[in-house]
């Protein structure tokens, strides 16, 4: 847990810096467990971003965007009439306590001075976001409802007083001595790291972790100077907020994690941190959440074709034995005189080997002789009109893998909205039912929103992240001297560059977006093909998305999230 009380008390300092005095323009509600608050302060606009979603509930400033949805929720309605236009007047902590306090001041409909507070509880799976009636302390609304069968110590639901959490007696470590800390240890018991969790309030085992590290031999001596100089740096503000990679996992906190070992990222502040660390992940599980039953749908379809694959093959195999069956049934003819019903077999001269060897023929002893001749020619019949179809069909079958192959590297990298335009590709190819006919009706026709971006030079560089965005991207929107690329013999998005003549080092950054959004993103040294739009050609029916192109030139790139965030618009 990084997130934790501490860690809680810069993010309060953080946001009352920016945010102190501004007024609210904007509240929107972009996803059921997230609010994001447009306020004007020190002159420019801040993007306030409060999250209760259960692994990566935060409250942070953002530069992200976010789609916002056709008809916003009761929630988002009722905090924009209660907040829009009022004044941010304060941002404070609750003790060490991951609950932050914003405290606004507006007039009602009335025209009276009014109080309001936002109290944002980031709790886990538990946190919530709570408008309050300051003077009454009286709940509003919540983003999430608990009652009492929940929750036997309080409700949290619109009429009801504002109760805090249950209090823990646990002491204020930026206000301890090096005697008080030792009082609150048993070294005799051990596990000081989850003492410190214990008995200190606000500190979480990442950091008491990080304390012990920076004690090395953990005694009285070193313990306590190991405490007070990591919580000195805390109390005075004194940040380096990184992100730590160790063990194929990130960690991020005020500063770079020397316990954990691996290598630090640093940044400026704690939300470009945020930004940086929540790149993608929280979009990624909503999709996930989102697409369950298309990503169902997609993997049962490629796993059908590729069984149906299977059942073709062998009927080829058993095609292929055409001209065996013809010879039986040929031999047989020649040699009726010496068949009668009920033999299983019959050992003839065969008179197509020039060296005069025989072949033994199998029977069915419950036909005559002439039966079991017909029957062989019957299955060469079938045998021979077969193979040309059962070979077509299994192009086809192949065809269908490597697109669902395709549609699951494309939900994969997915935002939401890509989500929706993989659903109405699916209804338009028959494959699935349209479930909003209505709506899709009005957007059959809306033009795709591609994702855009700067090279290090300026040069605009557009993806695609689904097949009705590459279809639109290389089809119609892209110049025939526009450069497009695309991973070699991987799945993957269409990405071009709006230029002639783009540098070497713009080609580059194209080609590591085109490899970070495809199938191979946790590859390295990834093959990605360019050429002119002009060289690219889609075939007459072929599937969504579907391209070949030729003079082409390959290079070889390493897919990476900070080349992503490096070129976002």
């Amino acid at each position: 847990m990084s997130f934790d009380g501490l860690f809680t008390r810069a993010m309060t300092n953080e946001l009352s810096q920016a945010l102190k005095g501004g007024r609210i323009n904007k509240v929107q509600q972009p996803f059921a467990n997230e609010l994001l608050l447009v306020i004007r302060a020190n002159g420019k606009n801040h993007r306030l971003l409060l999250s209760i979603h259960p692994s990566y509930a935060r409250a942070q400033l953002t530069k992200e965007s976010y789609d916002n949805p056709a008809e916003p929720p009761m929630f988002c309605m009722l905090m924009r009439k209660h907040l829009e236009g009022y004044i941010l007047e304060d941002i404070h902590q609750m003790e060490l306590d991951r609950i932050i306090v914003f405290e606004v001041r507006g007039r009602n409909e009335l025209g009276d001075l009014s109080y309001k507070q936002v109290i944002v509880e980031i709790m886990g799976r538990h946190s919530n976001i709570i408008l309050v009636d300051k003077d009454r302390q009286i709940i509003l609304d919540s983003i999430k409802h608990v009652s009492f069968a929940v929750n036997s110590h309080r409700a949290i639901l619109p009429g009801q007083p504002y109760i805090l959490p249950p209090q823990q007696d646990k002491q204020n470590p930026l206000e301890l001595s090096e005697a008080e800390i030792l009082r609150r240890l048993d070294f005799n018991a051990g596990k000081l790291d989850k003492q410190f969790v214990n008995s200190f309030a606000g500190i979480s085992p990442l950091l008491a972790k990080e304390i012990l590290f920076q004690a090395g031999l953990a005694n009285r001596a070193t313990l306590p100077k190991a405490f007070l100089t990591v919580l000195g740096k805390i109390k005075q503000h004194d940040y380096l907020p990184a992100i730590t990679e160790h063990d194929g996992k990130e960690s991020f906190y005020l500063f770079p994690l020397q316990s954990l070992g691996g290598e630090a990222k640093t940044f400026v502040s704690l939300s470009e941190m945020l930004d940086r660390f929540y790149f993608g992940k929280a979009g990624r599980d909503r999709v996930k959440q989102q697409a369950t039953d298309l990503l169902r749908f997609i993997v049962n379809e490629k796993e059908k074709n590729e069984k149906k694959i299977g059942k073709l093959e062998a009927t080829i195999n058993e095609a292929e034995r055409a001209s065996e069956y013809q010879l039986y049934g040929e031999l047989l003819t020649a040699n009726l005189f010496a068949v009668s019903r009920g033999m299983k077999e019959i050992e003839v001269i065969n008179y197509y080997d020039e060296n005069g060897g025989t072949v033994t023929i199998p029977l069915d002893p419950q036909k005559t002789p002439s039966d079991n001749a017909q029957k062989f020619f019957s299955k060469y019949q079938k045998a021979k009109n077969a193979l040309e179809i059962v070979r077509e069909q299994i192009a086809l079958a192949r065809d269908e893998v490597s697109y669902f192959d395709a549609l699951l590297a494309q939900v994969e990298t997915a935002s939401p909205k890509d989500i929706e335009e993989i659903r109405e590709e699916l209804v338009e190819g028959g494959y699935i039912r349209d479930r909003r006919k209505r709506q899709a009706k009005k957007n059959v026709n809306a033009k795709p929103v591609l994702d855009a971006y700067t090279a290090s030079d300026g040069t605009e560089i557009l993806v695609g992240k689904n097949n009705k965005q590459n279809d639109y991207l290389t089809n119609k929107l892209a110049a025939r001297d526009d450069l497009w690329f695309h991973t070699k013999d991987i799945p993957g998005s269409h990405v071009v560059i709006r230029s002639k003549s783009p540098s070497n080092e713009t080609i580059l950054e194209a080609a590591s977006l085109a490899a970070y959004y495809s199938k191979a993103r946790e590859s390295s040294s990834v093959p990605v093909d360019f050429t002119l739009v002009r060289h690219v050609k889609k075939p007459s029916g072929a599937k969504p998305g579907f391209v070949i192109y030729d003079n082409q030139q390959t290079v070889y790139v390493t897919p990476s999230e900070e080349i992503v965030l490096k070129l976002q618009k």
